[in-house]
């Protein structure tokens, strides 16, 4: 099994490269070199492909892929290799399961397979999304911690503290991690969910020295969190990124590394996307020394995961990883449009059904992009985490014909799409619901949703 130690000996022993020629000459040649040797391809007339063979050797190019070209550390400029054997060892031995959080809130994260009728781990929230204040921050927080379906939480990003923007790495962006997770607890127990965990290790704390600082066991991340460390892509890490994993690792800490290879990047199209996004698996088990993995793959002009190449790079990728090994996956979706618009709700839908029905669990989400503060709300997550436990155990076939209406409703606005509204200009953190307004626009969608076959619960708002 390869270590931390080992990872460390091949970032300081591996083949130098310089980052241009890792990420150009061998990384982005051998993506290539893969998709045309498996004759990978992809079909806009389904976006939810129900292609055992697909899935499977999108699984093979990647493993191969990271078997060519490993992993690289920015800080020695070198490349850390792996074996084909530890490759396999590392699958072999990931976890299948994992506990997350504390008391009642305590509960366990499963592998999953493709049409599997059990409802995915909800992990609902901002998707690292920016807020604008404390304010905003506990009126998010609160609307998260009482969506019934969710399993943990994904926290806003402060960007302020003492009226001063944070600096990365300065004493600025320890005290927003250390506020990050004061007001994360205040707002779990304002509405009963003392043992809710967060999983995206605070997303104010993207330094190590900042995550550190938001260790204290008192007011701080606890062991039963989730710790969420990004990869650089493509395939990449550096010291602060191998600081964070030591970290973790010491205080026995579930590590999952998010990545969000961008379709049109290095990797190229949907289908060079797609075995990059499953070589991350397992580039994240050996380096990262993940328990499990976090995509989020991205368009690169829309910002988005909801067009069709995208629907089908997390379908094939939740197959391919699924159906290939035990590992916990988790997908992370982002919408082009806003809050207060059926444009939102559809994208959102689409993703989180590409997911889910592939085997995947999923994090819900980055709105409209994720580009301005306080431009979300807690009803986006808490319609894909409906939309999640409604379409558990689908067909694909039915699935693919779903997302093939709801797709055709929006992709010719994903180039300029609604932003909507802000968050108080349609929610009311008093009553903790959503405006008259958008309530009319959930109405409409979830009369959308029933007639396509996937009805959704009552609202308790009504």
């Amino acid at each position: 099994m390869v270590q931390i130690l080992d990872v460390m000996q091949k970032a300081l022993g591996g083949k130098p490269m310089s980052e241009t020629d890792y990420q150009l000459r061998l990384f982005a040649s051998k993506v290539a070199e893969k998709v045309k040797e498996y004759d990978i391809k992809f079909d806009p007339k389904t976006p939810i492909p129900d292609d055992p063979s697909l899935a499977d050797d999108v699984f093979k190019a990647a493993f191969d892929l990271v078997v060519d070209v490993g992993a690289y550390c920015t800080d020695t400029n070198r490349v850390i290799s792996y074996t084909d054997k530890e490759v396999r060892n590392a699958l072999k031995f990931a976890p299948s399961e994992l506990w997350f959080g504390d008391g009642k809130e305590r509960k366990l994260m499963k592998t999953r397979s493709v049409g599997d009728k059990s409802p995915p781990w909800c992990l609902l929230g901002a998707g690292g999304g920016a807020c604008s204040s404390d304010r905003s921050f506990l009126t998010l927080v609160e609307g998260y911690a009482e969506i019934p379906e969710t399993d943990a939480i994904t926290t806003p990003a402060i960007t302020r503290v003492g009226g001063m923007r944070i600096r990365p790495a300065s004493p600025l962006e320890v005290l927003g991690a250390q506020r990050n997770a004061v007001l994360f607890r205040e707002a779990c127990n304002r509405v009963g969910r003392q043992g809710i965990p967060v999983m995206n290790t605070l997303s104010t704390a993207e330094s190590d020295i900042a995550l550190a600082g938001a260790l204290h066991p008192k007011y701080g991340l606890r062991q039963s969190d989730g710790y969420m460390i990004c990869c650089m892509d493509p395939m990449k890490v550096d010291f602060a990124r191998l600081n964070k994993v030591t970290a973790v690792l010491g205080l026995g800490g579930a590590i999952g590394m998010c990545f969000g290879p961008m379709m049109g990047g290095y990797a190229g199209g949907p289908e060079g996307t797609t075995i990059s996004n499953v070589a991350h698996h397992m580039m994240g088990v050996l380096t990262y020394q993940s328990s499990w993995l976090l995509p989020f793959p991205l368009h690169l002009r829309y910002v988005s995961s909801s067009c069709r190449e995208l629907l089908w790079l997390i379908s094939v990728t939740g197959q391919a990883v699924s159906r290939n090994t035990h590992l916990l996956t988790v997908n992370l979706n982002y919408t082009s449009a806003g809050p207060c618009t059926p444009m939102c709700l559809h994208e959102t839908t689409a993703s989180v059904a590409a997911a889910v029905t592939a085997g995947m669990h999923i994090e819900a989400l980055g709105v409209a992009s994720n580009k301005q503060e306080d431009r979300t709300t807690p009803v986006e997550p808490r319609m894909s985490g409906e939309v999640g436990h409604a379409v558990a155990g689908m067909k694909l076939a039915d699935v693919n014909e779903m997302v093939l209406k709801l797709v055709s409703s929006y992709e010719g606005k994903l180039a300029d799409p609604p932003l909507g509204k802000m968050l108080y200009d349609c929610w009311d953190p008093e009553s903790r619901r959503p405006s008259k307004e958008y309530m009319r626009v959930l109405r409409d969608y979830k009369k959308k949703m029933s007639n396509l076959g996937v009805p959704l619960r009552e609202d308790d708002w009504d």
